[in-house]
């Protein structure tokens, strides 16, 4: 299997203040932080080898793959973006092609089927990359894909034949040997990466491919961020969870909200659709909240 890179070097601007406390990747999502998640998906898929980039609250990163077997690679000064992200941490990585996690997103797919799909592809010339996509209709999303699930449309850019579908890039796709020689010291992997290539390509798509993905949360925003948790709740069958040690007063009813270990919640009424951190204190009643 091939190796995994984590992005979760990003500042979280859209999820402030909670990324003052803690990096994005790091937030709570339902028991355990969200990176952790991320890595448990990318090991199930058979991806052994771990590398995730840091640079806001980076110590706290490092700490965290140290202690689960995650190699970390630190971005000093300015963050050099997924693409020179990626290309930092070539020495950690090895060489060949490389499975791109965003650490702040939440994929229902085969990860495993994603990497086989990109195989299956190689020939005598290998593909640049295979994005995992939630596919919809012609036109919409960011992304568009012929009926060989060739990529002819990025961000709103064509680049070759007819569109048959559209749809929403979830932040996971392959990243080919060949494309990972072309990567800049600072740039994005898509607007710096994907779509040059393309241009150069002479609007043929056939080397940017296409797999389905069922569903995916971004965790980037406080909407996202409940969403996230509300959904890992219900893939438990579950409409509330207490962490251990965790205190919920009598008085107070709990629906569809996750309560980390060590809290306490009093007060009288509902919590509905909130998240309070672990040993954090909440008062009921309240609604699409996050505690911290």
């Amino acid at each position: 299997m091939v190796p995994a890179f984590i992005l979760a070097a990003g500042l979280g601007t859209r999820l402030r203040p909670l990324t003052d406390l803690q990096p994005k990747p790091l937030v709570p999502i339902g028991d355990a932080p969200a990176l952790e998640h991320v890595a448990a998906r990318l090991r199930e898929a058979g991806c052994t080898a771990l590398v995730a980039n840091a640079h806001h609250h980076a110590a706290e990163i490092v700490a965290f793959g140290r202690a689960r077997g995650i190699e970390v690679s630190v971005e000093d000064g300015e963050p050099l973006g997924t693409a020179g992200g990626l290309a930092g941490a070539a020495k950690l990585l090895g060489d060949g092609d490389v499975l791109v996690h965003n650490g702040d997103v939440l994929v229902e797919m085969d990860l495993a089927g994603l990497v086989a799909a990109h195989e299956s592809c190689l020939g005598a010339r290998a593909p640049a990359a295979t994005l995992a996509v939630v596919f919809g209709p012609k036109g919409t999303g960011n992304v568009g894909f012929d009926h060989a699930g060739r990529v002819v449309r990025l961000r709103g850019e064509r680049f070759g034949p007819e569109e048959a579908s559209g749809g929403e890039f979830t932040g996971v796709h392959v990243v080919g040997a060949r494309l990972r020689a072309t990567l800049p010291p600072k740039g994005c992997l898509v607007g710096d990466v994907y779509m040059p290539h393309m241009r150069r390509a002479g609007g043929q798509g056939a080397e940017i491919h296409v797999v389905s993905a069922k569903s995916f949360v971004d965790i980037g925003s406080l909407a996202g961020y409940l969403e996230a948790n509300r959904l890992w709740l219900a893939r438990r069958g579950e409409r509330w969870w207490i962490g251990p040690g965790a205190t919920v007063a009598d008085s107070v009813t709990l629906e569809d909200t996750v309560v980390g270990a060590g809290a306490r919640i009093t007060g009288e009424g509902s919590l509905v659709r909130c998240v309070v951190w672990p040993g954090a204190r909440a008062v009921a009643p309240l609604t699409d909240v996050v505690v911290t």
